[in-house]
């Protein structure tokens, strides 16, 4: 044996923590360093009479003719899963081996080396992250299911509670007992709040998904408080609150989603009057130009957020105490929800308060610096729609509360030919669509978008929740999209800004 190869492979080798032999063109093992010797447990002078050539298992897996390849060409190659009859015959379990074999030739001597690496912890892993991976997808996807279903089988119910206790509520309040009319307000007001705490959780769940979805445009926030504020003002006068504005500009636009706004503006809002017993509420807007923001505060002299609580007032699902989830109703999301939504948009929330003197929650938004188009005339309406909808319930609710203004013609999906909407007499149409006519529904609507010659606006409702889902429509050509429930107001606010 040449003494000085033997030094320069353990000069070379034995620091490497892989086990690496060197075979010699007759298959023999010319050396071996320690890594070697610790997996297989021989070491060379066991292996004296050891051939690689003849080894059954290397031979009938064909490594040990690939062996014979680098020799003969001095190349190199690689094996996935190496396995020899030395490592079947211990007792224990064979690691999983990636094998790299290469030629080398020294002092005009040719060898190969088969450098081994034990991949056994690193595949282990890679399986238990494909396990995990697939279950996560899998809970994704039943969590999924689970909040479309939850959506349907909730919210379009609750539209046809909320829609016809609404028009029970305004034809029969001069022919039903005080006692009767405090019976639809509970129905109403308990459907809504159900409602309302449904379309949190389900919104919440979207953004903690990073599913939720901007619709950004340029928006005028004056009027948005100004509704937020109408809203308010029935609650407030009862409970004797002062309502105050103080509105710097005319107007302050905003890049925004309007939706997002809303809510917020809705929960901030809200919240003012339902934790305030006596005193005021003050909304406050200015516009800071060298920031490019515009910043809205809202006042309140209620009951105040207590020094411990206030780092955890935009936590969702948390309220100050247990006596405070006893005397005033929700489910701890409306800031948490309010945060994020601002927060979304590249705006912020901020809040200080002092317990027993009253809070003050301010936030900002990104300037505008376009103004809005100025509206056209008033148009003359046409008062037919055309409806395509498969649920008569829907039908007969949009057809109640709409009665005074339109004429609904409804069709159902499965007998729908383009041709049926022809008439220039239609002023709008109208898919009601649920999870069965989905698809279909993005077709036609597609299709109305290329074809229609009057380039009449498509109105979605549907109790779909998801932005992912809702923006296929409007990429399809819809106009605008109403999710269940609504109320009377919110349908011919849509149907109003969709023909105009």
């Amino acid at each position: 044996m040449n003494e000085s190869l033997v030094k320069y492979f353990s000069t070379l080798y034995d620091p490497i923590h892989y086990p690496i032999e060197v075979i010699e063109p007759d298959g023999k093992i010319f050396y071996l360093n320690e890594a070697f010797y610790l997996l297989w447990g021989y070491n060379l002078h066991e292996l004296k009479e050891y051939s690689v050539f003849d080894d059954p298992e290397l031979k009938k897996d064909g490594i040990a003719a690939l062996i014979k390849e680098v020799f003969e060409k001095k190349s190199e190659a690689t094996i996935n899963n190496f396995i020899d009859s030395l490592l079947k015959a211990r007792e224990l379990t064979i690691p999983i081996l990636k094998t790299k074999i290469f030629h080398l030739n020294i002092e005009k001597i040719d060898f190969v080396v088969l450098l081994h690496e034990d991949q056994t912890e690193l595949l282990l892993t890679e399986e238990e992250i494909r396990k995990a991976r697939d279950n996560s997808k899998e809970a994704e996807r039943l969590k999924d299911t689970f909040l479309n279903v939850l959506s349907h089988e909730l919210r379009t119910p609750l539209n046809i509670v909320l829609g016809y206790a609404s028009i029970i509520k305004e034809s029969m309040k001069e022919k039903i007992t005080s006692e009767d009319k405090v019976y639809l307000d509970n129905l109403y007001t308990g459907s809504e709040r159900l409602f309302n705490s449904i379309t949190q959780m389900l919104e919440f769940a979207q953004i903690e998904a990073g599913t939720f979805k901007l619709h950004i445009e340029n928006i005028d926030l004056i009027p948005v408080l100004k509704i937020g504020v109408g809203l308010i003002e029935k609650s407030a006068e009862e409970k004797n609150l002062i309502v105050k504005t103080i509105f710097k500009n005319d107007s302050i636009y905003v890049n925004a989603d309007l939706h997002c706004v809303e809510n917020a503006i809705n929960n901030l809002l809200n919240n003012a009057v339902k934790f305030t017993r006596q005193g005021y509420i003050e909304i406050e807007t200015s516009v800071l130009e060298d920031r490019e923001l515009a910043v809205c505060k809202v006042k309140d002299s209620g009951i105040g957020i207590s020094t411990e609580y206030i780092d955890h007032i935009f936590s969702p699902f948390s309220q100050e105490d247990l006596n405070i989830s006893r005397h005033y109703e929700g489910n701890g999301l409306g800031l948490a929800l309010a945060k994020k939504y601002l927060e979304k948009m590249g705006g912020s929330l901020l809040v200080d308060s002092i317990k027993g003197v009253g809070s003050t929650f301010t936030f900002a938004l990104p300037l505008s610096h376009k103004k809005l188009k100025p509206e056209s005339g008033e148009q003359n309406m046409l008062n037919k729609i055309f409806m395509l909808d498969d649920s008569s319930d829907s039908y007969e609710l949009l057809k109640a509360f709409l009665k005074n203004d339109y004429e609904i013609e409804s069709h159902n999906f499965r007998d729908f030919k383009f041709e049926s909407i022809k008439e220039k007499d239609f002023v709008a149409i109208i898919f009601d669509v649920n999870q069965s006519h989905w698809e279909q529904s993005i077709l036609i609507c597609k299709d109305l978008k290329n074809n229609d010659p009057y380039n009449r606006p498509v109105i979605i409702i549907s109790s779909e929740y998801s932005n992912e889902k809702i923006e296929k429509f409007y990429s399809a050509g819809a106009s605008k999209f109403l999710v269940k429930p609504f109320s009377k107001s919110d349908l011919i606010k849509t149907l109003r800004e969709a023909v105009n």
